[in-house]
């Protein structure tokens, strides 16, 4: 199998430097595909098996020889041709392959069409690898679910040890990037979906400002909340991938407002010299309730501090955010989901076993052997609501998540201190950031003595993406944490 000896040129490249090899004739598109499959089926499959992929695309490498032909015969369509790419469970597309959000009674939907997110990847020249593993539901299924779990696709395992806790609910997203299982991955995030596994996974996760990246196509559980992101290996693969994904679709009224305010390219951000004469403020007003088990790494958090310093930035200690603690309202994720959901399972076709919560709690309670191994008691508090979008409870709840996460929240602080972004401990500040539609960015910050991975994440207001990309690759490139799993 002549494709194993391109390993070197292939673990723990950029998509940049994938592309500059597949442009000097060093690697193909398929042989790029081929590798992968072959980590997927050595370690993701068998070994330490990860668990990471929920299904492959049978086409995946047919695509891929046909990227090579045009690029042989017409040219690169740019940086994302003949790149592999794995998609999180949620995500439609209208090929062989199921989206399913890791739940039984789903394995057997194909989607109408493609999500616009994965229009836009194709265009790209992107190859669509595979279905990433996810938490079921997104962590609307049961209380008492481990992250990464799902009915379909059984656990997860963190490639840096099978001990450590993994995040979700983008969990397959980010263990199949960090173990070289694919050039990137799209993960969704609700609160802390695609940050939580980022820190976990010691990769680079960016949730955008809600209505940067169109969700049509995205099964959906929170409206307010709801986005799509990129999960890669280096802040500028993010850059890359987040240029590609961004656009007004008609279908979907968040993006209107980002017309005029996204970009096409987000690359031009990239500056090592990034960090300096900006001015960060840090949070850290932590408590052990913020935290899971062996979460949180104080010397590691001093020592990234540390390192934006040094590279120039000033650095404003202890910021008041008092909204970050607040006894927030889970009306909107418990109502939207509910109303959500149900629409989604509303139009599947007539011959699916399920067409509304109800019938998917029914169906789940006819193999609980399979389906209820933590149950559903989430799902079952949905089940019971009605008249939903129209609750005295969600409204104020609502309208109440965005004052306090934005005016009183993130935009106060911002004004404040006179900030560009907020530095978060792993990734404290994903409620605010989700509840407020704003962005952040999660970055590998070292190892533990155990080797567990640490992260951080910075924050700021809405659509500046480009900032935080540009804080987040000073941070890579002075603190250089990023290594792969000891297996891979």
């Amino acid at each position: 199998m002549e494709f194993l000896l391109k390993e070197s040129i292939i673990e723990e490249r950029t998509i940049t430097q994938l592309q500059e090899s597949m442009e000097k004739g060093e690697l193909t598109s398929k042989e790029l595909v081929m590798y992968y499959l072959y980590k997927i089926a050595k370690y993701d499959q068998d070994g330490p098996r990860i668990n990471s992929v929920l299904e492959i695309n049978p086409d995946a490498i047919f695509i891929a020889e046909g990227l090579d032909h045009e690029r042989k015969m017409k040219g690169s369509r740019g940086v994302l041709h003949g790149i592999p790419i794995l998609l999180k469970d949620n995500i439609e597309t209208k090929d062989n392959m199921h989206t399913s959000a890791g739940t039984l009674a789903l394995e057997q939907y194909v989607g109408k069409k493609d999500a616009f997110l994965v229009e836009r990847l194709r265009q790209a020249g992107a190859v669509i690898l595979g279905k990433a593993n996810m938490t079921e539901l997104a962590n609307g299924m049961s209380s008492k679910m481990w992250a990464g779990y799902s009915s379909r696709g059984g656990q997860v395992v963190n490639p840096y040890g099978s001990e450590f806790f993994v995040g979700g609910s983008s969990t397959g997203s980010a263990a199949a990037v960090a173990s070289n299982f694919t050039a990137a991955a799209i993960g969704t995030e609700t609160d802390g979906s695609i940050l939580s596994p980022a820190v976990q996974h010691s990769v680079v996760g960016i949730k955008p400002t809600t209505g940067l990246i169109s969700r049509t196509g995205i099964i959906p559980f929170t409206y307010s909340q709801d986005t799509a992101g990129p999960m890669v290996r280096t802040v500028e693969d993010a850059a890359i991938l987040l240029g590609m994904l961004t656009g007004v679709d008609s279908e979907d009224p968040a993006t209107y407002k980002s017309e005029g305010m996204f970009n096409g390219d987000y690359t031009h951000f990239l500056d090592e010299q990034g960090l300096k004469g900006t001015r960060i403020g840090v949070f850290t007003q932590v408590t052990e309730d913020s935290f899971m088990p062996g979460e949180y790494d104080e010397a590691l958090f001093q020592q990234a501090i540390q390192i934006m310093q040094s590279a120039g930035a000033k650095m404003i200690v202890d910021i008041d955010l008092p909204s970050l603690h607040r006894e927030w309202s889970w009306s909107v994720n418990y109502y939207e989901l509910k109303h959500s959901l149900e629409n989604f399972l509303n139009h599947l076709p007539a011959h699916f076993p399920v067409h509304s919560i109800r019938e998917l709690i029914e169906f789940n309670r006819e193999s609980p052997e399979r389906t209820l191994k933590y149950g559903q008691d989430k799902l079952e508090i949905r089940g019971e609501l009605t008249n939903t979008l129209r609750e005295s409870n969600y409204l104020l709840a609502k309208l109440e998540d965005l004052y306090y996460a934005r005016e009183k929240g993130i935009d106060e602080a911002i004004e404040t201190y006179q900030l560009d972004a907020i530095l978060f401990p792993a990734y404290v500040g994903s409620t605010i950031c989700a509840k407020a539609g704003y962005p952040s960015i999660a970055l590998p910050a070292g190892y533990m003595e155990n080797g567990r991975p640490f992260g951080i994440t910075l924050a700021s207001g809405a659509f500046t993406e480009g900032t935080l990309i540009k804080l987040g690759y000073a941070f890579e490139k002075a603190g250089g944490f990023r290594r792969r799993p000891l297996f891979s």
